[in-house]
């Protein structure tokens, strides 16, 4: 069968895991070209990957053997880079966030389901072992109902970080520590226990940071069953700790931290699984970590285009974590707690 061919645009910071990605999953697809409006970032590129060139967005998009395009842009960029991908017919691997507020993000959305193409959300914490297993266990029943619990992601961002143009600015980023650091772990967390009916929030920047928008948010999540989940982000926190997801249940309790899960049920059993496996990118260098999770997304992406399933972290499901992001911040701005829509 002959292999897609994908195109890559935006080739920032974020473009080392997918390109290092694609070089893996050569047998599967082929890089057909690569792009950035930047010629300094296109020549840099060049050096150190072997994929051709493209010289525009159009040259992408009217070139017919293109069967997908990644976007690593900044968030501000999504829209109308993935409306043109989609009514070219071109599926679509877009860097989180979807966008940088909740009607950008609902555009996008419902352009490539309109167009009938396949858009995935580069959100690997889902293709985490530890969060398929507990996904597994609670599926299976033998914890029983989640009655509470706590997401912390402790992060460490120098000030340098935020110097950079754009960095942290509501306008092209739509937030901070929640949209560009956390939305990871709180996406990982909305698939195992849904969307809570209602959160209340405080969100501030420290002295830390000198940037526009959070580097600090805690809250508290509630939802219809009882349940009640604390929150903890931060970019302060030096210098980074492993992001950590605690569900305290019925008959036991879990705890992802990092890349491990530990399960203690209520009859003595302990369930470990140690994926052994550096998560990185919780402190000073944000990309300093391996690249195993983007190539079983992208891998994933390539079954959906291939089976036409939708893919595991699809735009729709991704809604959810910015629905919860939106709620969390408008709590913090209006002082009082937030109720959220129920998909």
């Amino acid at each position: 069968m002959t292999r897609p061919r994908i195109a890559l645009v935006g080739l920032g910071m974020a473009i080392k895991p997918h390109a290092e990605s694609y070089l893996d999953l050569a047998d599967r697809v082929e890089v057909a070209w690569a792009w950035s409006p930047s010629a300094a970032r296109r020549a840099a590129f060049a050096e150190r990957y072997p994929f051709p060139l493209a010289e525009s967005l159009d040259q992408i998009l009217a070139d017919d053997t293109v069967t997908a395009v990644g976007i690593q842009t900044p968030p501000n960029t999504h829209l109308d880079l993935v409306r043109r991908c989609a009514a070219a017919g071109k599926h679509v691997l877009l860097e989180k966030p979807l966008e940088v507020d909740w009607p950008r993000s609902l555009a996008l959305v419902e352009a490539c389901e309109q167009a009938g193409v396949t858009l995935a959300i580069m959100l690997q914490h889902r293709f985490r072992s530890a969060g398929v297993r507990l996904r597994e266990i609670i599926d299976e029943g033998t914890l029983g109902r989640p009655i509470g619990g706590h997401v912390s992601v402790l992060n460490w961002r120098p000030q340098s970080y935020y110097d950079q143009p754009g960095r942290g600015e509501r306008a092209r980023d739509g937030g901070g520590v929640l949209m560009t650091q956390a939305i990871h772990t709180l996406d990982l967390f909305l698939t195992l226990m849904g969307l809570p009916e209602e959160v209340a929030a405080h969100a501030s920047t420290t002295p830390v940071h000198a940037m526009e928008t959070e580097d600090l948010v805690t809250g508290s999540l509630r939802y219809a069953s009882g349940a009640q989940v604390s929150l903890m982000a931060t970019t302060a926190a030096n210098p980074g700790f492993p992001e950590t997801i605690l569900l305290l249940c019925e008959r036991g309790s879990a705890e992802i931290s990092g890349t491990s899960l530990r399960v203690h049920f209520d009859d003595g059993r302990v369930d470990i699984l140690d994926a052994n496996s550096s998560t990185g990118g919780t402190g000073a260098n944000p990309m300093d970590f391996p690249h195993d999770h983007h190539r079983a997304a992208i891998a994933d992406f390539l079954d959906a285009i291939e089976t036409g399933r939708s893919a595991f972290a699809n735009g729709r499901s991704v809604l959810d974590v910015h629905q919860l992001i939106g709620a969390l911040l408008d709590s913090a701005a209006a002082g009082r707690p937030i109720r959220l829509a129920q998909s």
